[in-house]
């Protein structure tokens, strides 16, 4: 009886598929790499909803103001400057609003310089973050003492509507400094009343009986926590929005701690007009005018410091205002235009159709942060209007100042007020030239860290080492290209530091797997066994290192902030690149170098 003839499968070999995947890979992260070689110039973007202005004469008008054009690109509504020169980003800006309509949006930018037909593929170079490209960082404090004092003063106006309405005599209602509200009914019978009454309207609310019928009410600590979370983060939406409104790209807003924002401003090196943007409270309120001493009453100055009397309550909010346009009025007056939402409109429609021919005043408020490090409100009435009819949901407001004052309380309108007055706290500029330092010292780094472990591993390994470095290149490459990829991943200085960290633990991967082929090789196995069973035994060991690693960057990026999460991002990104090449790529070239060099059998 004739033996089956056996079949023999070869050793380190890899089928075509894999190449295939692998090499598909390889050419997709390294053009993902290549813009950010090309590097970015500074660009001033203005979108128009009219016709787009002329390309020549917006460059020979720039030229003139001293502005070096290096293009202008017109696409749809957008009309795009690109620079030579990002230092004179700002005035650009400038030059482009004077010229441009109310309407129009002017926004500050970055624009690849990498080819066109780089960029249509849809490849981006990487984003810098603050300490690479410049810009400013604010480190603003959120006051929760004024959103509880707020929420106290209103608990107070409605338990004193509450007594008006039961017609309840003799109950004080005042607000002690720790925002708490104290009650002082006349008999215990009103005391009780009172505390159902609190019991079912404030239920966050804790109220204790102190004795000779008061009651006193404040805020759990619960809800001061969950008011808390919930201020912070409206104020983030709110400093996002006005953020937009300043025409500010890429930049960054995070909570850091229980009640601080930070907020990044790539490519902006005058902080001036952010900082009264950001850091400005102001809000708007309409009051119904009233006469002297009236019950409900309160006094607020105008602009020259004299009392107007205004009811306690207020018509209309700012947060009503969908939108604000400051203008130059029919008589020559700088004046806001201002657009409500539905119910706003419904609330200003209802009053003024019944207080034609009243006064209604308009208070402007904002806060300050005083010598003693305390938040103080400043309010005061910088308009009293006569109803001449019944207003809608549009209507303007004269007396806001300069034309510039007009467009400043514009833009915080339209931006939104924030939940709780906020003060800067710190305030860091790091100046472009700076930046293009940190790139120049943090690659260089890189450099020479890549070049010596190039040299080591050639010279200690021989021919496996020039695998590995070859597979090391591809690592780098396939690391850029992926942090160029991935949506919202910015490279920091820190980053940098976890670049060249990933280049220590790339070799890490080639050198185990190369002592467990050194180790096979002295046991008297051939060379291609040792490859083999080097790779195969090595796999465990390399994966077990780098998932511990993974959860430490991980862990990094999920509870830290700014550079830590940008150090994170890339040590963790680079462990998975160098898993990739340091297994699959130097495998791959290996097996096409040696791969042919013998043969296993095997049943089939």
């Amino acid at each position: 009886m004739k033996k089956r003839p056996q079949r023999t499968a070869l050793l380190n070999h890899y089928p075509a598929w894999k190449y295939v995947v692998l090499i598909t890979t390889i050419i997709i992260l390294l053009f993902s790499a290549l813009p950010s070689w090309f590097g970015e110039n500074a660009a001033v973007i203005l979108s128009t909803d009219n016709a787009q202005p002329s390309a020549i004469t917006l460059k020979s008008s720039l030229e003139k103001s001293g502005i070096d054009v290096k293009r202008i690109d017109q696409s749809g509504d957008k009309t795009t400057v690109v620079l030579t020169d990002g230092t004179q980003q700002n005035a650009a800006k400038q030059s482009l609003a004077k010229q441009a309509d109310k309407d129009d949006a002017v926004t500050l930018a970055m624009v690849p310089a990498a080819p066109q037909w780089l960029l249509d593929m849809g490849f981006k170079p990487i984003k810098l973050g603050l300490d690479l490209r410049g810009g400013v960082q604010f480190l603003l404090d959120v006051d929760m003492h004024q959103v509880f004092k707020s929420h106290a003063n209103q608990a107070a106006e409605t338990i004193r509507d509450h007594v008006r309405a039961e017609r309840i005599r003799g109950v004080h209602v005042q607000l002690t400094k720790d925002n708490a509200v104290t009650i002082v009914a006349p008999t215990a019978h009103d005391e009780a009343a009172l505390r159902q009454f609190i019991n079912q309207q404030y239920p966050q609310w804790e109220v204790k009986g102190t004795g000779d019928n008061t009651l006193t009410m404040q805020l759990t600590e619960s809800e001061k926590q969950t008011l808390t979370n919930l201020t912070v983060q409206q104020n983030l939406q709110t400093m996002r929005s006005r953020i937009e409104e300043l025409g500010i790209t890429e930049a960054a807003v995070q909570r850091q701690g229980e009640h601080r924002i930070r907020i990044e401003l790539p490519g902006v090196q005058d902080p001036a007009a952010a900082k009264n943007v950001i850091g400005a409270t102001a809000s708007l309120a309409f009051y119904e005018v009233v006469s002297d001493h009236k019950p409900g009453s309160i006094v607020i100055p105008d602009q020259n410091g004299s009392p107007v009397n205004v009811n306690r309550r207020p018509v209309l909010t700012g947060d009503h205002i969908v939108d604000a346009r400051g203008s130059m009025g029919d008589m020559g007056m700088p004046e806001v235009n201002i657009t409500l939402d539905s119910s706003g409109g419904h609330m200003m429609s209802d009053f003024s159709g019944k207080h034609i021919g009243k006064p209604m005043a308009t208070a402007f408020s904002e806060y300050t942060r005083n010598a003693e490090g305390q938040t103080e409100q400043s309010t005061s009435i910088i308009s009293i209007a006569t109803i001449q009819a019944q207003l809608g949901n549009r209507f303007r407001i004269t007396g806001v100042g300069s034309l510039n004052d007009a467009q400043d309380l514009a833009l915080l309108l339209r931006a939104g007020s924030l939940t709780a007055p906020v003060t800067i706290v710190e305030e860091r500029t790091i100046g472009p030239s700076l930046g293009a330092e940190n790139i120049q010292n943090g690659f260089a780094a890189l450099a020479l860290g890549m070049g010596l472990t190039l040299l080591f591993m050639a010279v200690w390994y021989r021919k496996l080492g020039w695998v590995a470095n070859a597979a090391l290149v591809v690592n780098m490459v396939m690391l850029l290209g992926l942090i160029a990829l991935l949506p919202g991943a910015v490279l920091t200085l820190p980053g940098i530091a976890g670049l060249v960290l990933t280049v220590g633990m790339a070799v890490d991967t080639n050198v185990l797997i190369f002592e467990r082929i050194k180790e096979k090789l002295r046991e008297g196995r051939s060379l291609a066994q040792s490859i083999d069973l080097g790779f195969s035994s090595a796999f465990s060991t390399i994966l077990d290192s780098n998932i511990t690693t993974l959860i430490s960057a991980g862990t990094l990026y999920a509870i830290g902030n700014g550079p830590i999460q940008g150090f994170a991002l890339t040590l963790g990104l680079g462990l998975l690149t160098s898993m990739f090449t340091g297994i699959f790529a130097s495998r791959a070239i290996i097996n096409l170098v040696w791969g042919r060099d013998a043969r296993r059998g095997v049943k089939i």
